[in-house]
């Protein structure tokens, strides 16, 4: 029920946009987050942004990367900008959905390659 796109393959220093879709009977839907794994590695917070429009980082994105929603398509965007090799990753995006009940819902995950 979670939807995301946009990743691909991009040189140091470029630009991506990932849109994360929710669909279904949708009551309504309060925190949204982009998380991501690297090979090896557990999968870490990148940036989330409550239903108000408050929004949180990790350091190693604050200044590149910019999250955003537009509530009335039910989906949370992550423009991420001068993006280096270490960003490499399968890119999840996850929300509270609030369909009968309130659950922790995860898109199938993006792959976003910076490399020259």
């Amino acid at each position: 029920q979670l939807q995301a796109s946009g990743g691909g393959l991009v040189q140091p220093g470029g630009s991506l946009r990932l849109s994360c879709a929710a669909s279904g009977s949708i009551f309504s839907i309060n925190d949204m987050g982009w998380y991501r794994q690297a090979p090896g590695k557990q999968r870490e917070l990148v940036a989330t942004i409550t239903s108000g429009g408050s929004t949180n980082y990790a350091d190693f994105v604050k200044g590149r990367f910019t999250i955003s929603r537009d509530s009335a398509k039910n989906t949370v965007y992550l423009q991420m900008n001068s993006l280096k090799p270490e960003d490499t990753a399968v890119y999840y995006c996850n929300a509270k959905v609030t369909y009968s009940a309130t659950g922790d819902y995860w898109g199938q995950g993006t792959l976003v390659t910076v490399s020259s």
